[in-house]
C-alpha cells in the first residue's frame, strides 16, 4: 500500500435544501455506489482548483468552492484516500451528468437511505443528523 495517501476533493453541491448526489458508473470501480462528485488532486493543483476543475468535467459547472467541512482518510483494498469536503453554495450553468451512472437531488434526511461509499458514510450520517450544512 502506498505509505501517503491519494488527496481527492469532494463537493457538497446544495441547492433549495436538497443535496446532488452522484452514482458511480457500473463500470467504475465501486460502481453503484454513491458519492459526492469531486476527483483527484493534480500535481500542482491546490484542492479548491482540483475541486472546481472536477465540478467542471464531471457536471460542466463552474462552481464557486466555498469552506472546508470534512476531512477523513480511508484505505480500500486497493487505494488508500485523503478525501477534504468543501460547500459548494452557488454554481454558474446547469448541472449536465458527463460521467456518473445517475445524479440525484437528495434530502438531507433521506442520504442514508443510498448506498454510499465506505469512505463517506460518516460524513453522510452527520449530514442526514444535521451536524453538518
Amino acid at each position: 500500500m502506498e505509505a501517503k495517501p491519494t488527496q481527492v476533493a469532494a463537493g457538497i453541491i446544495v441547492k433549495d435544501g436538497l443535496v446532488l448526489i452522484c452514482q458511480r458508473h457500473h463500470t467504475d470501480p465501486y460502481g453503484m455506489q454513491w458519492e459526492f462528485p469531486g476527483g483527484k488532486v493534480q500535481r500542482g493543483e491546490d484542492l479548491k482548483e482540483s475541486l472546481a476543475r472536477e465540478l467542471h468535467e464531471e457536471l460542466g459547472i463552474q462552481a464557486e468552492v466555498g469552506p472546508e467541512v470534512f476531512r477523513l482518510q480511508h484505505r480500500y483494498p486497493d487505494r488508500y484516500v485523503e478525501v477534504t469536503f468543501f460547500i459548494v453554495e452557488s454554481y454558474r450553468g446547469d448541472i449536465c451528468n458527463r460521467i456518473f451512472e445517475t445524479v440525484e437531488w437528495a434530502p438531507r434526511a433521506r442520504l442514508m437511505e443510498y448506498p454510499f461509499l465506505e469512505a463517506d458514510r460518516e460524513l453522510v450520517n452527520r449530514i442526514a443528523r444535521g451536524e453538518i450544512l
